[in-house]
């Protein structure tokens, strides 16, 4: 099978129908490519692990919940064929805001020859933003999200602490991987290059 790496959730339970990152693997599935999907546990809101997973097992699709350091050690091995993951923000330049680990992700993928594709509708595209690091504003959670692990138990859901309690803790919810990590981006209009140019190819009433 096509092996595909994925990123926190962009799929059905976050758009509709088929959503944006997993829409591919959707795809795939139903023209009848064998795909698996190593869906990343995206720590510390865990969407791959609760969400993403939860999405391939409803539409039948081979996959493994993998810790978000077990990229690496994938990649290495040539157990990946393709990254494939969304995006909350890509400026005009091609940079990509999305969530904490991409940007690791991204370096693994250019360090081991792993094609890393980013999967956006173009409402997600800021027009106006050209320096990621300077024009995209990152939120800083609550630390509580680190230290504590939520889980399901006797019915309900509860929080448990997992770390040690004098610790504080930093929880920046995005990072920043720039244009020159990524492979193509994956809009409504067809694949291009991460760059404004490619961008203006598919967009060209955006640049006029």
């Amino acid at each position: 099978p096509v092996k595909i790496s994925t990123r926190c959730n962009a799929g059905w339970l976050a758009t509709v129908d088929y959503g944006t990152a997993t829409a591919p693997v959707y795809l795939a599935k139903e023209r009848g490519i064998d795909v698996f999907v190593w869906a990343d546990e995206t720590r510390p809101r865990s969407q791959g692990s609760k969400l993403t997973a939860f999405e391939l097992s409803e539409e039948g699709v081979p996959h493994a919940i993998v810790a978000d350091g077990a990229t690496g050690y994938l990649a290495e091995k040539g157990e990946i064929d393709l990254m494939l993951v969304g995006a909350d923000r890509i400026t005009r330049a091609g940079d990509v805001a999305n969530k904490i680990g991409t940007y690791q992700k991204a370096l693994v993928a250019k360090d081991n020859g792993v094609p890393f594709y980013v999967a956006v509708p173009s409402s997600s595209i800021d027009w106006n933003a050209t320096d990621a690091l300077n024009d995209v504003p990152v939120e800083i959670r609550s630390e509580d999200e680190v230290k504590f692990c939520r889980g399901y138990a006797d019915g309900k859901i509860i929080d448990v602490l997992e770390a040690n309690p004098d610790s504080p803790a930093f929880n920046p919810a995005f990072d920043i991987t720039p244009a020159r990590l990524t492979t193509g981006l994956i809009t409504e209009r067809g694949v291009c290059e991460a760059s404004e140019n490619g961008l203006k190819e598919k967009f060209p009433e955006r640049f006029a």
